[in-house]
């Protein structure tokens, strides 16, 4: 007998004990964290941040894809002077002594990364800058909705970097982060607005690609090469109902990661593969190939000369009162 049924019959009504009310069923935290509860969750992080996009008037996007770990450029070299004076009045951080009296083994390495810190904040700053050429390129167009923007991962690294740039220039950026137990704290250069969080890593990736007219990779680990790979499939196999330009920032760190050559040699992918993506090594060179690819993405001038400032109409406003709203007691 289940234990539904068994209260069913054991439980007696009294009068003076009034029965509490039960929670409607979607305020019930119980329920919607549940199993039961996961095709609502997942449908929320569909319809949510599709209500937020029309709200803020966001057609399309440029996704930059990259490492969380690499920082800005004057925080790598406050990095590497700690580490270059550790004898100094101003000791490094423990972690980054050596592990043992006179062996100096973890000092060099944490010097050796240090340095590659600053070699790597290269890319935190083109990431930057070539946002930042973008978006004062797309806050010129014409039309009732923001064109292109510039969205990450939300993070930090090359996500903050992307960001940054946009923010820099005056325009909207999207930050899709990710709930993990690290590096997944919001940026501060998220337009509010367009700070998303996401629990399934699926519907995260579902807004990457579905609002996207071009992709940026910028060098990073195993999440970039996830997320650049997915993307690179999809184009493959034809399943995008668009023309994505992909761009690969970095084609000396890229091709020491990936031997593209000896894929298409051993019949892996075909030679025509290649042809998905551009390799770029200045924000200039690849923001001349990322204008070519998405000028084919805009539509007549005779759209209005800026976006409106005021929110989109909700699905209330536009269907006016056909829709009647109900109250909650």
């Amino acid at each position: 007998m289940d234990e539904t049924h068994t209260l069913r019959e054991t439980h007696t009504p009294c009068e003076t004990n009034l029965l509490e009310q039960a929670p409607l069923a979607y305020e019930n935290d119980t329920f919607l964290e549940s199993p039961d509860g996961r095709a609502l969750r997942m449908l929320s992080e569909y319809q949510e941040p599709m209500s937020r996009f029309r709200r803020e008037r966001i057609q399309d996007t440029v996704v930059f894809f990259g490492s969380a770990r690499f920082a800005a450029l004057d925080v790598a070299q406050q990095q590497v002077e700690l580490l270059a004076n550790t004898g100094s009045v101003e000791p490094a951080p423990p972690e980054e002594q050596p592990a043992r009296p006179g062996d100096p083994t973890e000092s060099e390495l944490k010097q050796k990364r240090a340095e590659t810190a600053v070699e790597m904040a290269g890319y935190y700053e083109d990431a930057r800058k070539l946002a930042h050429m973008l978006t004062a390129w797309a806050k010129e167009l014409p039309g009732k909705r923001h064109r292109f923007v510039v969205t990450s991962g939300g993070g930090p690294g090359i996500m903050e970097a992307a960001n940054r740039g946009a923010y820099e220039a005056g325009g909207k950026t999207i930050g899709l982060n990710i709930a993990l137990p690290f590096e997944q704290r919001p940026n501060p250069y998220i337009t509010p607005a367009l700070n998303f969080q996401f629990h399934y890593f699926f519907m995260r990736k579902f807004w990457f690609a579905y609002l996207a007219k071009a992709l940026v990779v910028f060098p990073g680990g195993f999440g970039t090469l996830d997320e650049m790979f997915e993307l690179l499939t999809l184009a493959q196999t034809q399943k995008l109902a668009k023309q994505m330009t992909i761009v690969i920032y970095g084609a000396k760190y890229w091709q020491g990661v990936i031997d593209l050559d000896m894929l298409a040699e051993k019949g892996a992918i075909g030679l025509k593969d290649k042809d998905l993506f551009r390799f770029a090594d200045t924000p200039e060179d690849a923001f001349a190939l990322l204008r070519a690819g998405l000028e084919q993405h805009i539509g007549s001038s005779s759209e209005p000369a800026a976006v409106p400032t005021e929110p989109q109409p909700n699905s209330q406003e536009s269907l006016g009162p056909d829709i009647a709203k109900t109250r909650s007691w």
